[in-house]
């Protein structure tokens, strides 16, 4: 029987593993720069989590959550995001409280059962942020500058905000009655979920994919109509933090993001190259969710981002993240006695080169004894390996090896004890040395 990668998810093979690396790498840098530390949270948690804090009225509860019983017949669910893993985590661990301010980074696999398309999978990866502590307008404006400097360090400029207020549950219970009086007259053509959302939770209309429903939606008054003064104060001082930093958002007044724990400020970050799938992260604000999972009432602001899409727009745009690290290659002719240095000088490169400061560098050596030097540098340039470090019965009498350049087929003879240092020096772009004669 011959078996196959799931519907929905994918295989990351070696030679593209070094991309993800390089941008997973590059989210590292930007959230610690930030002062965001990293969070690790389990990939299953309890139903309930989810039911509570993503909410039943979402299609990720209600159709695209991978859940399942337990052996003791307790209902977990793969974790089809990451925010309400992190504050179950905040509160278990006593650290979500008033007064203090916790900003923390994660990245990992997230699961929802979708259809497949381009740039979404049923097992996605995603990079998060969450700044939990302050109500302030800075935290948002803060958190929003996060996704887009990330997305600019990569090469992806131009990026514009979709911005939105959903307003909290002060000013949100009178707008929800505005939905319910625009929607009586429709309620009976719209889909089935909408007819359920219209009872339980109409702003999830505003989410609708179905296009009769969104339609009729597009008619729905505006909720920043219906904000209250505070509301209104907060989403002004989001929108000119936003303005003084430079960074070009458009209002949106129908963007309430797929999960039900938004307050305030709700996010997504676009690039407009991409058209339909130019969405590459987005967030707000979800002063409620600590509480809900049973935990204080602190604010919290956060955003998602997930790496496939930002990957594809990448490649679109020949922008290559990260790139394999230098090969070399050691090789070795002679008795026993040499082979044993061969494989000590392997492990020492191998030290060497997982510890560079500067660029580091991969070791490999044929795992074949016996094998002449020609066939040898074959199997290094197979590999695409850039230096060859030989060992042999001169090498060894010397204390030295020689290098050679697998590219240009020069070589020089190089003292074992300064090796490390030419090797980081001629990986890092020093110029190769003059062809030497006798080359191997």
């Amino acid at each position: 029987m011959k078996f196959q990668v799931p519907r929905g998810t994918f295989d990351v093979m070696p030679e593209e593993a070094a991309r993800w690396q390089a941008l997973e790498a590059r989210a590292r840098a930007v959230s610690t720069a930030s002062g965001y530390r990293e969070i690790r949270t389990p990939i299953f948690e309890a139903t309930e989590l989810f039911l509570r804090g993503v909410g039943e009225t979402t299609d990720i509860v209600s159709k695209e959550m991978y859940t399942f019983a337990d052996r003791k017949g307790r209902s977990l669910t793969l974790r089809p995001e990451g925010t309400a893993g992190v504050m179950r985590a905040l509160v278990e661990h006593g650290v979500a409280q008033a007064g203090r301010i916790h900003r923390v980074w994660y990245t990992g696999p997230m699961f929802r059962y979708d259809r497949p398309q381009a740039g979404r999978y049923r097992q996605f990866h995603q990079w998060g942020a969450e700044c939990v502590g302050s109500a302030h307008p800075a935290a948002d404006i803060e958190i929003i500058l996060l996704l887009v400097d990330f997305l600019a360090s990569l090469g992806l400029a131009g990026t514009t905000v979709q911005l939105n207020s959903v307003g909290h549950s002060g000013c949100r219970p009178a707008y929800q009655e505005v939905l319910r009086a625009y929607l009586a007259p429709h309620v009976d053509s719209l889909c089935a979920d909408c007819r359920v959302r219209f009872e339980k939770n109409p702003l999830r209309v505003l989410d609708c994919k179905v296009p009769h429903d969104r339609e009729i939606a597009a008619g729905i008054p505006s909720i920043l109509d219906s904000l209250c003064a505070e509301c209104r104060e907060h989403f002004d001082a989001v929108q000119a933090g936003l303005t003084l930093h430079d960074v070009q958002f458009t209002l949106d007044p129908r963007l309430v993001r797929g999960l039900d724990y938004y307050t305030r400020t709700a996010f997504e970050v676009h690039d407009p190259s991409r058209g339909a799938q130019s969405a590459m992260g987005g967030g707000g604000r979800y002063d409620g969710l600590i509480a809900d999972v049973g935990g204080p009432s602190v604010p919290g602001v956060g955003f998602s981002a997930g790496l496939e899409r930002i990957l594809m727009a990448l490649e679109e745009r020949s922008l290559t993240p990260g790139a394999d690290a230098p090969l070399v290659y050691v090789a070795r002719a002679g008795d026993a006695a040499v082979e044993a240095v061969a494989q000590q000088l392997v492990r020492e490169l191998r030290r060497e080169g997982a510890a560079a400061a500067g660029t580091a560098y991969a070791v490999i050596a044929d795992l074949e004894p016996g094998r002449g030097l020609g066939a040898q540098f074959k199997q290094a340039d197979k590999a695409g390996a850039t230096l060859a470090v030989v060992v042999g019965a001169d090498e060894l009498a010397a204390d030295a090896v020689t290098v050679k350049d697998l590219k240009t087929g020069t070589q020089e003879k190089i003292a074992r004890a300064q090796l490390a240092m030419h090797l980081a020096a001629r990986l890092a772009g020093a110029p190769a040395p003059n062809p030497t004669e006798n080359a191997r």
